[in-house]
């Protein structure tokens, strides 16, 4: 069972096997067509494609964040349409590190389901080790999935604000620096962070190597626990922009062996939404 990562050669393996499912969930934040696009063009042969916006995400009220939490029926039956079953292996991947594929791997452990696992270097490891694409639409049949208690954990704002007196809380802003900062905003209409939150960027859970995989899970363990600083991963939340991104860190701490980190799924875009909640800029 795979419940973190799995290689291209591990999924070569296993391809065609009735009990795994492959989900292609390429995207773009600025071009929300772009992802269907590039699986239409080419994807792992018998992989189902995730639209972020639609599959993955719930809908939109204009205070609960850009990518507000799905109902946990409505996902179940996304993953049953997809074929899935309570013993389905779960590959997700894309094309950017695991920027997206991350948020379909932390929506399957939300309705329980362990076997689930983010492609280790995406659609690029899998270019450079079989060469072999296809543009077929995939034939599986309708699956069984129940959803199970969860094996993730999410904070609400309310929770976040509370956290922000709290010494023994942690609350992790997962967004480039500069986003962080508030010197630049690309997406959301206000530029800056939550008070209190420490800054650690989502790529930098990837190796030196630019091949999107992620760094060890020694490396990644020894470099929470120095974030953590005493704390325990129950005591951590983390955000992004919109719940998508901050995925990463928890993916990285599950393989690094630190689980119990909270998801605070509205993220900037709903936290912002309130003109109450405060707003710090700067590094």
């Amino acid at each position: 069972m795979n419940t973190t990562l799995v290689t291209a050669e591990e999924l070569e393996a296993h391809l065609f096997d009735r009990d795994w499912c492959v989900v292609d969930c390429r995207h773009d934040l600025m071009d929300f067509e772009a992802g269907w696009r590039a699986y239409q063009a080419g994807h792992i042969p018998g992989a189902t494609f995730a639209n972020v916006e639609e599959d993955l995400s719930g809908e939109k009220t204009g205070r609960n964040g850009r990518h507000p939490l799905p109902k946990r029926e409505d996902l179940v039956e996304v993953f049953r349409d997809w074929g899935i079953d309570d013993d389905t292996q779960i590959v997700a991947y894309d094309a950017h590190g695991g920027q997206f594929a991350v948020r379909l791997w932390w929506l399957a452990r939300w309705l329980g389901h362990a076997k689930v696992a983010v492609l280790d270097g995406g659609w690029q490891a899998w270019l450079a080790k079989t060469n072999w694409s296809s543009t077929a639409l995939p034939d599986r049949e309708r699956g069984s999935f129940e959803a199970r208690a969860p094996l993730a954990a999410v904070a609400t704002a309310d929770e976040v604000l509370a956290a922000r007196d709290d010494a023994a809380a942690l609350i992790v802003d997962a967004r480039a620096p500069e986003r962080f900062a508030g010197r630049v905003e690309p997406i959301d209409p206000v530029a800056g962070h939550i008070p209190g939150a420490l800054n650690r960027f989502w790529q930098d859970n990837l190796a030196a190597k630019p091949d999107g995989r992620f760094k060890p899970p020694q490396q990644l363990s020894a470099e929470f626990e120095r974030l953590l600083a005493g704390r325990t991963p129950a005591q951590m939340v983390t955000y992004c922009g919109s719940g998508v991104t901050s995925c990463h860190h928890l993916l990285a701490m599950e393989h690094a062996g630190l689980s119990g980190a909270r998801l605070y799924a509205g993220s900037w875009s709903e936290w912002i939404a309130d003109p109450s909640r405060p707003v710090v800029r700067g590094p």
